[in-house]
């Protein structure tokens, strides 16, 4: 297997607005299967598509090109346009019309820039709207209903509008009493419990999203191991793959969250661990956001993942990427049309009063940025 292929199974980060000589160096020899962008890397619409661009000509294989643009504070292109009303307003407002026409206008404005994967929706449950961890306003219900159908409405909607869904944070993050960002939660409800509620959610949605990505947490009802459930081979493969039957991309979320560095370290040796542990237990991208620098080491621990293992993650990966959609002809003047349709949601869904306040983090990049 060469070198090459094995890049296929990283989700990186870039570093910022515009590829360094030896950055671009690096990504055209790693060969990664894909890459996230965030607020570091958005400063206009010509250079957001510039970047995209310089990424796609390094690659070989047409590259997933993704972002966290969910609406309200988790909106990235609010940094050069309309921040779109977050899941929590579209679930008050009740209507499923606007939330689907939510979908579809975020599926336009991500073609125009030649992203292929929205990393939406998020599947989570709200048990608590003002629990601090991290999930503030992401949610689309606070039933199992609820979810299903608001998160379905966009989903259908940001698929038939050409870009591929990934549904977040399996197996269900809600109820976690702390931000994985920081450290690792116990989440200790019975399997019970997160059938009923969490995982009926994702059970519905295992043949109506393109990928899954896999949250950071300690579930003792799912793994006695203390293995982060990102990590956990009971919880990827026996679970969401055997239970769930769930045959579309797998990924963790990212590898740079203190709820992997706290247990695992920040040294060669934890990587090294976190990505065998993340491969054999059924995920087909380790997602490396920050650290950009450690990819290159990353991808060369892959090497001592099993041959099995491997194949696995790249036929999954491959069977993903052909499904991706081209990016839309660019046009400035295109990205000012449909960034306008954001904003006519938004009044559609908060009044025109309400929709001239945009979040407190409007036009900020945040240390930590959330997905």
């Amino acid at each position: 297997m060469s070198a090459t292929s094995l890049g296929q199974l990283l989700l990186t980060g870039v570093p910022g607005l515009a590829l360094d000589t030896e950055t671009a160096a690096t990504f055209r020899r790693l060969q990664p299967g894909g890459f996230i962008l965030f607020g570091r890397n958005i400063e206009s619409p010509g250079q957001l598509r510039r970047l995209i661009d310089d990424l796609r000509e390094l690659c070989a294989v047409e590259p997933i090109i993704t972002i966290d643009q969910e609406g309200g504070r988790v909106s990235r292109l609010k940094l050069v346009g309309n921040e779109p009303p977050n899941a929590n307003q579209l679930r008050d407002k009740d209507d499923v019309a606007l939330t689907a026409r939510h979908g579809a206008i975020t599926g336009r404005l991500l073609r125009i820039f030649g992203f292929n994967l929205d990393l939406c929706p998020v599947l989570d449950i709200s048990f608590d709207d003002e629990a601090d961890n991290s999930l503030r306003g992401r949610c689309y219900g606070n039933d199992v209903a609820q979810v299903i159908r608001n998160a379905g409405a966009f989903n259908d909607a940001l698929r038939a509008a050409g870009v591929l869904s990934c549904g977040k944070h399996f197996p269900g993050y809600s109820r976690a009493p702390l931000d994985a960002h920081h450290e690792l939660p116990v989440i200790p409800l019975s399997r019970a419990e997160l059938d009923t509620h969490e995982l009926a959610v994702f059970r519905a949605f295992a043949q109506r999203v393109d990928s899954m990505m896999i949250g950071h947490g300690f579930y003792p009802s799912l793994d006695s191991t203390r293995t982060p459930s990102s990590l956990s081979r009971a919880v990827i493969t026996d679970l969401l793959r055997g239970e769930h039957g769930f045959r579309g991309l797998v990924m963790t979320d990212d590898l740079d969250m203190g709820a992997i560095l706290e247990p695992f370290g920040k040294g060669e040796s934890g990587l090294a661990e976190v990505i065998r542990l993340a491969i054999t237990a059924g995920n087909d991208l380790a997602m490396i956001c920050h650290r950009v620098e450690m990819v290159e080491k990353a991808h060369g621990y892959l090497a001592a993942v099993p041959r099995a293992e491997l194949d696995r993650a790249l036929g999954n990966v491959a069977a993903f990427k052909a499904k991706m959609s081209p990016p839309d002809v660019w046009s400035e003047a295109e990205f000012r049309r449909r960034d306008a349709e954001v904003w006519d949601l938004r009044v559609a869904v908060l009044g025109a009063e309400a929709a001239a306040q945009r979040s407190a983090e409007d036009g900020k990049r945040s240390p930590v940025e959330l997905y």
